[in-house]
């Protein structure tokens, strides 16, 4: 009896110093049906809410991916790899979307699509640096996001300081306004460009007459609007979303305000249009990004993803090369492991339906596009393209 437990004790001792061992949390599983190792993707949007076609969007941009890497049957270190998407609805909230990235961490996903907005990325970012995961975000446009220093933050679009330089020099050189209000929903989004914005409106002369917010659930603008009427702008900006955009653009005009109305990407869209009826007409914004019809090879997964899952509304394009780069560095790295891909996926250089995606130091796509739209018989119509790593350089010159 004494023999038996001296001996249960012995075993029961070497069993704990084995799981004391420092041991790297595996990304891979087994399929019992298929023999293939699973590796999972995560991804994370509003996928509830007032924003949720925006976010479900950007799910169907990485299911895409997901699912014609499988029906390439991807081998990855001698290895049959089939790739599940986890997502995840943070519900546009920075606190959930902190929760939400710990259960991706804790799902051992082997990288992260995600999140949309700039408010959620940034805290996320943290987490997912702590565990080394890689995130590509192909929506955030904050210059925060990849100014933390985080080796595992990369963003597939180019950033507010350059999308607020193509709007502020529309404003004053194509529009010629001497005379700009400024309103922001309060996000790190939405203020954050309408700062941009306001910087540099004021540095080519023009004046700010006003600058109020709102928050991204109100419905109810008049009270700020009314504001703004009596100093007598000739533009707008608002930094915010279609949801609260639409809505805010049809208040103006049922108050008699005739400036002309501008938003960055998270109001242009075709929900923008719906949301502000026959007011939205002349309506002019920017997207971080170029049209899709101009996308280099794009024509092909257009016709794919509007066929399975309806008109692209933004950011569908880049979550679907987000993912397809992750995967292309997971195959360059022989590994799923993501301290093992993340030096390829920092260096890589890959031919996507949006264009050429390699990184910068800061992992900021390095040739990102800004283009401007006009709100023509009920459409968006393109009225300029910019380079936005030019746009940067001539800045930093001057």
């Amino acid at each position: 009896m004494q023999h038996s437990t001296v001996l249960g004790i012995s075993i029961i001792a070497v069993l704990a110093l084995s799981a004391c061992g420092k041991h790297e949390p595996s990304t891979e599983t087994k399929s019992s049906s298929s023999g293939k190792a699973i590796v999972k993707i995560g991804h994370v949007a509003p996928l509830t809410g007032s924003i949720a076609h925006l976010g479900k969007d950007n799910e169907n941009g990485v299911r895409l991916a997901i699912e014609d890497a499988n029906a390439k049957g991807v081998e990855i270190g001698g290895k049959k790899i089939t790739f599940q998407l986890v997502t995840e609805d943070d519900q546009a909230d920075p606190k959930i979307s902190t929760i939400v990235a710990q259960k991706l961490v804790d799902a051992k996903v082997a990288g992260v699509i995600g999140h949309l907005n700039s408010g959620t990325t940034i805290p996320a970012s943290k987490i997912y640096a702590d565990a080394g995961i890689p995130q590509i975000s192909g929506s955030a446009t904050t210059p925060k996001y990849t100014q933390q220093g985080f080796k595992t933050a990369f963003r597939l679009m180019a950033n507010d300081i350059q999308q607020g330089l193509v709007l502020s020099n529309f404003i004053t050189s194509e529009l010629n306004a001497k005379q700009v209000a400024i309103i922001d929903d309060r996000s790190a989004y939405g203020q954050g460009l309408a700062d941009e914005v306001e910087k540099n409106v004021k540095s080519n002369g023009a004046k700010i007459v006003a600058r109020e917010y709102t928050n991204e659930k109100a419905t109810d603008f008049k009270s700020i609007l009314t504001a703004i009427k009596a100093q007598n702008p000739e533009v707008v900006f608002y930094g915010g979303m279609d949801a609260t955009g639409g809505p805010m653009l049809k208040q103006m005009r049922e108050l008699g305000i005739k400036a002309q109305f501008l938003q960055g990407d998270g109001g242009c869209t075709h929900q923008f249009i719906k949301l502000a009826g026959n007011a939205a007409e002349g309506f002019k914004c920017s997207q971080a990004g170029m049209p899709v019809v101009m996308m280099p090879n794009a024509e092909d997964f257009q016709s794919r993803f509007e066929k399975k899952f309806g008109h692209i509304q933004l950011y569908a394009p880049y979550t679907y090369d987000a993912t397809s780069v992750l995967i292309a560095a997971m195959q360059k790295a022989k590994s799923t492991d993501p301290a093992k891909y993340l030096p390829e996926l920092a260096k890589i250089s890959y031919d996507g339906v949006t264009g050429k995606v390699e990184f910068d130091d800061k992992g900021d796509l390095r040739a990102g596009y800004i283009t401007l739209y006009e709100v023509k018989l009920g459409k968006l119509a393109v009225l300029s393209m910019h380079n936005a790593s030019t746009i940067l350089k001539t800045t930093e010159i001057k």
